[in-house]
């Protein structure tokens, strides 16, 4: 079992999340259960696949949920560009989270990967 707060791609995420949350938080009234909900329920579930997957046995279950937090940070890269689209999410802000975003993503990728790599060892070994 892994500590997910020593991950620096979980760091990253929780980050984005708490940026996000700040963010939405100026949002319309209106869209409070539209993208103001959206943005921050997918941007919280990267950081929580990630912490989840941590929890669990074998690089197998690691990796399912680190793909699935990959999937969350497809989510919500749409998520801002709607919100920027419809002029809810400012420009420099948008700037900020697409560029945390980008940054996390090749985080997730690159996690992804390491773990990949592990899991055909320990196959290999076993």
């Amino acid at each position: 079992m892994r500590d997910f707060r020593g991950l620096e791609v979980w760091q990253r995420a929780h980050r984005i999340t708490l940026l996000l949350y700040r963010a939405t938080a100026k949002f319309p009234r209106e869209e409070l259960y539209g993208l103001t909900s959206q943005i921050r329920r997918c941007s919280a579930s990267i950081a929580a696949n990630i912490a989840e997957g941590c929890g669990r046995q074998g690089e197998g279950e690691f990796n399912r949920f680190l793909q699935v937090a990959s999937g969350s940070a497809s989510e919500l890269d749409y998520h801002l560009l709607l919100a920027r689209d419809l002029e809810i999410l400012p420009q420099n802000t948008f700037d900020t989270a697409a560029n945390e975003l980008s940054q996390l993503r090749r985080k997730l990728s690159s996690q992804i990967a390491v773990v990949r790599i592990q899991r055909r060892h320990t196959t290999a070994k076993g």
